[in-house]
């Protein structure tokens, strides 16, 4: 059970707040159990604009200028909304604390009001008013969630010198420390109120994800959090994604997977960071500023999903097209933006998963902290007395610049001046909200089974370049979308059926083989046991072989079955022939068990080809025989080919065939590759895929 808040004595109120005697110790996790606050003044713009559905939602209060702490015009004030949370009955209030000097040093439509310097002004005039107010034994009972200071120590460490993204601003916040400062102050000084949960903005995977970033990232969390008298126990935790659109959970590809043996890592979207999604990278950064920044290891995560749900008509429902890379990660990303740097009025962005406490292994709270459907920020020049610029990355016209690779900005036109209301973007992001608002389908909060653990992995051929594997089908509540394939440990590729060809392998060489299966929702399987298999040989009187086909008899319902059928040496060595077998798998259907075979001519002369029919022990359709064909004697120099062999089949009551559902029956009538008749060196199958 939690501990209740006590409700403290007054206050000795001398400009920064002192400790409340008595009060009850801080909770785990303040988001566990809670009540928390639902907006009215947001609540009824998202009503206005077809969003009553999600109308009571709870999302954070902003204070982005020292006015906004008195309230501005219809816009409430820090004591009103504390009040109105105290009358809803609400035991959590959650604020985001935002307005250094020198504000978002890399941007310019969230620029603040104070200089750089006025770090003195930032203390007196903004952190001290909101601590004497929060400090107010009134709001004793609330647990008071501060987020600390959006995008600004993560500018210190990717735009403060030395990268391309640099800017002047910013090179002079890290020369005047005041970021550090300002957030070391803010955390000391609002760690002493017992129901402040302090947690500091950590960006988001696509900004310090890379190897690069995340260890000086944590190193400058920590350095701001012992800046100004603070030590790391005034951090609660850190909060990733604040107001951007980087999905939860990437559900149909691994950053550590492969495609055609091209790192998943390679991809242009991806471009070599260590993690795809929000989640995994949360989990990842909460790790390491524990073990390397020194903070407590109960520390917990935040993650804003307020606009990263992504749903609607261009959703993926599984894994992109291996054809290459690119192809694999654009075709199957839930994130449908041009470029992870993209940060304003994303179009195309839906709401994502709803406020929930403790989702996730680290994770205290998915929350909204960006209410939805408030602008990013103008999408032309507006004069304001806000403190607030254009930036061209919030204008649809614009080229990019360095930081999102040069790609268009992908923001909606019309937007108006951060923070301010943006009907248009809200009803969009209604209308692609994943899970839907309105029931219309499952999504990742209303499914949370996973399938079953694939069964019967096995290897079913090999090449001296590649593995095939087959498996049955896992089952699943609502259904299973893909599986996806590990080797030795690394993903390797998906598909939605039970048989995958691992290409693009080194000869003679072990590989071993997982399986998972994976729904809709992203749910996944345990991966199933290992195979282990092993690629042919290049070499060594073994070669590289394959196997060239041609339907030489049209009719499917004959009383024979007939082919033409060439070996090719694709290796750089000899082959002996003698080693080789060729198997054409195919049903016996009804009538007799007994069969007879033919050559009817062969390049290499009908005398050195052997020829039989045996049970195949597969219970695959179309399956259940094989005709093999090899050879007495014989050598295949590199490169070259066997010519053609002409072979038929009939069983020895000469009753008819029914071919259409043989396994490895084709229709083309010139040779071509057909990896549904096997090549077995020394008894492996070395090319081909088995039934």
């Amino acid at each position: 059970m939690l501990a209740a808040l006590a409700v403290g004595a007054a206050l000795a109120l001398t400009g920064t707040a002192a400790p409340t005697a008595g009060a009850a110790a801080r909770v785990d996790n303040p988001y566990a159990g809670a009540t928390p606050y639902v907006n009215p003044q947001w609540s009824a713009k998202a009503t206005a604009d077809g969003g009553a559905a999600i109308a009571d939602q709870p999302t954070f209060v902003w204070m982005d200028r020292r006015a906004a702490i008195d309230g501005v015009g219809d816009a409430w004030g820090l004591e009103r909304h504390l009040d109105e949370a105290l009358d809803q009955g609400a035991d959590l209030f959650q604020v985001v604390v935002y307005n250094l000097p020198g504000r978002d040093c890399a941007a310019l439509a969230s620029n603040g009001e104070l200089e750089p310097e006025e770090l003195d002004v930032y203390k007196s005039q903004y952190i001290d008013p909101i601590a004497d107010i929060l400090a107010d034994p009134k709001y004793a009972s609330l647990r008071i969630v501060t987020l600390i200071e959006p995008d600004s120590l993560p500018n210190m460490v990717t735009n403060a010198g030395g990268t391309a993204g640099s800017t002047d601003a910013c090179v002079e916040m890290k020369q005047l420390g005041n970021y550090e400062k300002g957030v070391g102050y803010a955390l000391n000084t609002l760690a002493d109120i017992p129901n402040v949960y302090n947690y500091v903005d950590a960006a988001h995977h696509g900004w310090l994800g890379w190897d690069s970033n995340l260890n000086p990232s944590v190193d400058e969390f920590k350095k701001a959090a012992t800046s100004e008298g603070a030590t790391v126990g005034d951090v609660h935790g850190f909060i990733v994604n604040t107001a951007n659109y980087s999905a939860l959970k990437e559900p149909y590809f691994e950053v550590g997977g492969s495609v055609g043996g091209t790192p998943v890592r390679q991809a242009k979207w991806v471009d070599w960071n260590q993690y795809v999604d929000e989640l995994s990278y949360a989990q990842a950064l909460r790790g390491l500023l524990v073990s390397r920044g020194g903070f407590d290891s109960g520390l917990g995560m935040l993650v804003d999903t307020s606009r990263n749900g992504w749903g609607g008509a261009d959703r993926p429902t599984g894994p992109g097209p291996t054809t290459s890379v690119d192809d694999f990660v654009n075709g199957g990303r839930v994130d449908r933006r041009i470029h992870p740097g993209n940060w304003c009025n994303q179009s195309g962005a839906g709401l994502g998963e709803r406020p929930v406490a403790a989702p996730e292994s680290g994770i205290d709270a998915y929350v909204w902290a960006k209410p939805p459907g408030e602008s990013d920020g103008a999408s032309e020049e507006i004069d304001n007395d806000e403190g607030k610029g254009f930036d061209r990355m919030c204008d649809p016209t614009y080229e990019g610049n360095d930081r999102n690779g040069n790609n268009p900005p992908g923001a909606l036109a019309d937007s108006p001046l951060a923070g301010h209301w943006f009907s248009a973007q809200f009803r969009e992001l209604v209308a692609n909200a994943y899970p839907p608002v309105d029931g219309g389908g499952p999504g990742p909060g209303d499914d949370t089974q996973a399938p079953t653990v694939p069964t019967g992995l096995r290897v079913t051929g090999t090449t001296g370049a590649s593995v095939s594997l087959s498996w049955t089908a896992s089952s699943d509540n609502v259904g299973v979308t893909a599986y996806d394939v590990f080797r030795d440990g690394t993903q390797v590729g998906s598909t939605t059926g039970t048989t995958f060809t691992n290409s693009g392998l080194t000869a003679a060489t072990s590989y071993a083989y997982t399986v998972r299966a994976r729904d809709a929702a992203g749910n996944a399987s345990a991966r199933t046991a290992a195979v282990t298999a092993t690629t042919g040989s290049d070499g060594g009187g073994g070669g590289a072989v394959k196997v060239q086909y041609k339907n030489t008899d049209s009719a499917a319902t004959d009383n024979q079955i007939r082919m033409g059928l060439q070996i090719v040496n694709t290796g750089s060595t000899p082959v002996n022939l003698s080693t080789v077998k060729v198997r054409y798998w195919f049903s016996g259907d009804s009538g007799a068990t007994s069969f007879a075979t033919w050559c009817d001519w062969a390049v290499v002369g009908c005398g050195t080809v052997t020829h039989g029919v045996s049970a195949s022990g597969s219970g695959s359709p179309g399956a259940d025989r094989y005709l093999e064909v090899g050879f007495a004697s014989g050598t295949l120099a590199p490169g070259a080919a066997t010519g053609e062999i002409q072979v038929r089949l009939a069983k020895s009551d000469w009753s008819s065939f029914d071919e259409s559902d043989d396994y490895s029956r084709a229709t083309n009538t010139a040779y071509a590759d057909n990896p549904r008749v096997g090549v077995y060196t020394s008894g492996t199958l070395t090319w081909g895929t088995a039934p």
